[in-house]
């Protein structure tokens, strides 16, 4: 089994580093290969350039994909199931996690193929994983929490999925109330593959 982890956030300080450090203790229980693409330490380049937009926008898939691109892309051909691990930022994943969904899911590779493109595997689990301040009732009460769903699942994840799932680890404003509830749901997420896969 080959997990991909896309973690966003900068700082290891965060309880989003947290619960990235208690994924891998509980994926590590497991014999399977798990591969790490840390969009800030990597230093990912979040934003399109301007020839990246010119192949983008007017799909001109003869034009090359910039080698950073290419390396996530491989990541995701050898992945069985992708993780997403970020903070929820004004109601959204951070810059750089958009950037990456901006970026490595170019034209004829996520979408617009054609005959000379290289379409994107379909993944078999998607598994989207937010931290929040807000409790998760609130976030559901304000619709918030739906409007999250239905951007990652149905539009980020979308088809390229077959399975796909999201967990929001809310209420992190008052940690000590959430952070044993939390850590026993990461603990579980190796038995979720294992179903689905």
């Amino acid at each position: 089994m080959n997990i991909l982890i896309v973690y966003a956030h900068p700082s290891k300080k965060s309880y989003t580093f947290q619960v990235l450090e208690r994924l891998k203790l509980a994926l590590g229980n497991e014999n399977w290969n798990v591969e790490i693409s840390d969009l800030y330490a990597l230093n990912f380049v979040s934003d399109m350039s301007e020839t990246e937009y010119e192949r983008e926008g007017f799909a001109k898939t003869q034009l090359p994909i910039p080698a950073d691109v290419l390396a996530e892309q491989e990541k995701i051909e050898n992945a069985d199931c992708i993780i997403f691990l970020y903070p929820v930022w004004w109601s959204d994943c951070p810059a750089k996690l958009k950037g990456w969904f901006d970026r490595v899911y170019s034209v004829g590779y996520a979408y617009g193929q054609n005959e000379t493109s290289r379409k994107m595997k379909t993944i078999p689990y998607g598994l989207v994983i937010c931290t929040a301040g807000h409790p998760n009732d609130f976030l559901n009460e304000i619709e918030i929490a739906q409007s999250m769903e239905k951007i990652m699942l149905e539009d980020r994840l979308g088809k390229r999925f077959t399975h796909k799932e999201m967990i929001i680890l809310g209420g992190t404003l008052e940690l000590e109330n959430v952070m044993a509830q939390h850590f026993e749901l990461i603990n579980r997420i190796p038995e979720k593959i294992k179903a689905i896969i």
